[in-house]
């Protein structure tokens, strides 16, 4: 675990590291699944899953100093592994990193003297984001399923058109950018219309899609994916007649 250079910090930094360490943990819990289920072997002493400025993952031992630097994740992830189903022990590893996300910004908050003011722009800038128990679980995808059923009683045009395209074989391509005003407050662009390109997330990362990156569908479950979160190119995917994403790949029996 790094140890925290206590330097005058913005509320954007500190949320910059927040999405590094969400990232890292999604990632670990999404594309990364067959390695962190076995890492998180039972027979091994107490472990936790750390996430990583640099959106990286660890399966570790917790600090040993007595208070530790940085709020520490849930202990013994690794002892509920085998106890019960792979999915609800992945739901319950997604709750604690969620919290232990929410600990970690605002005790930088804390340090950092953040106000009132600057602690609920913290909040709201985290609160943006699904969280990775929504994007583990599935959450994510339902709600803007739901949001899509009503909107499409509008008759939006653009839909259509957008459908076409996801359904078209092959099932890589770059989504097409939508207008995106920016909020000078938040430094954050947000979206007015909701059209269903719009509201595609990563799959892996649970981020929206940006105008200069590369997605592939996966095959199987339908979901999209930024090309860098599943290790695939443009070039790669050109030779590729069916693509299962990590998750549907690693679908097998557990021993």
């Amino acid at each position: 675990m790094e140890v925290a250079g206590y330097t005058s910090r913005t509320v954007e930094e500190v949320f910059k590291d927040f999405k590094g360490r969400r990232a890292g943990i999604v990632k670990a819990l999404t594309s990364d699944v067959e390695e962190f289920y076995q890492q998180c072997d039972p027979e091994k002493e107490n472990l936790c899953l750390y996430g990583f400025p640099s959106e990286q993952w660890e399966v570790h031992l917790p600090a040993e100093e007595v208070p530790p630097e940085l709020p520490e994740p849930a202990l013994g992830i690794n002892f509920a592994r085998d106890g019960m189903p792979e999915k609800d022990w992945l739901s319950l590893v997604s709750v604690h990193s969620d919290a232990w996300l929410l600990a970690v910004s605002f005790y930088f908050g804390a340090r950092f003297g953040f106000d009132k003011a600057d602690r609920k722009r913290l909040f709201n800038l985290i609160n943006d984001l699904p969280t990775v128990f929504e994007i583990v679980t599935g959450a994510v995808k339902k709600q803007h399923k739901e949001k899509s059923s009503i909107s499409n009683q509008n008759g939006n045009k653009s839909k259509s058109n957008s459908k076409l395209r996801a359904e078209t074989p092959g099932r890589f391509s770059r989504p097409q950018p939508q207008p995106q005003p920016y909020d000078e407050d938040y430094g954050l662009q947000y979206e007015e219309d909701e059209d269903e390109h719009g509201e595609t997330l990563c799959g892996a990362c649970g981020e929206n899609y940006a105008s200069d990156e590369f997605w592939i569908c996966c095959d199987i479950c339908e979901k999209w994916f930024h090309g860098k979160c599943v290790k695939i190119t443009p070039a790669r995917a050109e030779h590729i007649k069916q693509y299962k994403c990590p998750t549907c790949s690693n679908k097998r029996a557990r021993p």
